[in-house]
């Protein structure tokens, strides 16, 4: 059977970060699709970006991940498909009822699985009971997954969210949003051109150009994902350079025993992916060139060191 005559179990939303509770809703689609003869398709209907950019631009939320992370991890997980719906006006204007028309007419589900706090439809006016009564006229099921917790490193538990994982962000607790989301938290950016300061005293970074929520200023352990395939251990700096009076906020990462550019590969204009490990300080002015290498020395150190007790067999370092 086509793909396009294959029914469908639906989850939708806009998923940002792919955290834990959205972990456990394409779970419970897998097992509705495996469970039926017809063999449906798991579908995830992802906004992208997030309604609240179209609806109130300025109380849109940061973003944690780009719609191409999303679709990776998404299959990951075990959706076979992932589309992508664009926020337009006339999307966000429909009723509830028109909205599942039309998802109907497309993708043919026997099932839909949402959170207990969906909401769809003009001015969010759809419900999991506005569902489960549309699921009844139009002929498919709805299930609805209950939240996922998880602890975090102080023993408190929290609910698996996109806003509980950006506050941890932004309070630079990377390792509580590993928790969350059931993977470290990455920034994928372009490598642009920098002032050369890393170079200059003998530390070159890429500096990589993200739209991506930035964690809190300070230096991190992480892991660069190369343009090889390989990946090594990074010492990840975030926010202005307060030792050269730089200002402005940036991201960059020092990637251990790596010289580049390599043969054949740009100097800049390729794209990266940092993994953020363990948040090792706070940003910090130093009096001089040499104060300031012998803390990188020490970033670069406990770097490694994390590195090589974290996971020996995939981080060269």
């Amino acid at each position: 059977m086509r793909d396009s005559a294959r029914p469908s179990v639906l989850t939708i939303g806009s998923f940002d970060g792919v955290h834990l509770g959205h972990a456990a809703l394409i779970r419970c689609a897998r097992t509705r699709a495996s469970a039926h003869p017809e063999g449906p398709l798991v579908k995830a209907l992802v906004f992208d970006p997030h309604p609240m950019t179209v609806l109130a631009p300025s109380r849109a939320p940061a973003r944690l991940s780009t719609f191409a992370q999303r679709e990776r991890w998404l299959h990951e997980l075990g959706a076979d498909q992932v589309v992508r719906l664009e926020p337009t006006p006339e999307l966000l204007q429909q009723t509830p009822a028109a909205f599942v028309a039309a998802m109907c007419a497309q993708h043919k589900p026997i099932a839909i699985v949402e959170g207990e706090d969906f909401r769809f439809g003009h001015d969010r006016a759809g419900d999991v009971g506005t569902l489960a009564a549309l699921g009844a006229e139009h002929g498919f099921d709805v299930e609805v997954v209950p939240p996922v917790e998880t602890a975090l490193s102080d023993q408190s538990m929290v609910r698996a969210s996109s806003s509980m994982a950006r506050w941890l962000v932004t309070h630079g607790r990377v390792d509580d949003v590993e928790r969350l989301l059931g993977r470290p938290y990455e920034l994928t950016g372009e490598v642009v051109r920098g002032d050369r300061r890393g170079r200059e005293i003998g530390f070159p970074t890429a500096n990589v150009q993200t739209r991506s929520l930035l964690p809190r200023d300070g230096v991190y352990a992480g892991v660069a994902h190369l343009p090889d395939g390989t990946q090594r251990a990074a010492a990840i700096h975030v926010g202005p350079r307060a030792t050269f009076d730089a200002p402005v906020r940036t991201l960059e990462a020092h990637v251990l025993d790596w010289a580049w550019p390599t043969h054949g590969q740009p100097e800049y204009g390729w794209s990266i992916r940092l993994q953020l490990h363990h948040f090792l300080r706070d940003q910090a002015k130093f009096d001089g060139i040499e104060s300031l290498v012998d803390q990188i020395l020490r970033d670069v150190g406990r770097t490694r060191t994390m590195a090589i007790n974290r996971t020996p067999q995939e981080v060269v370092s």
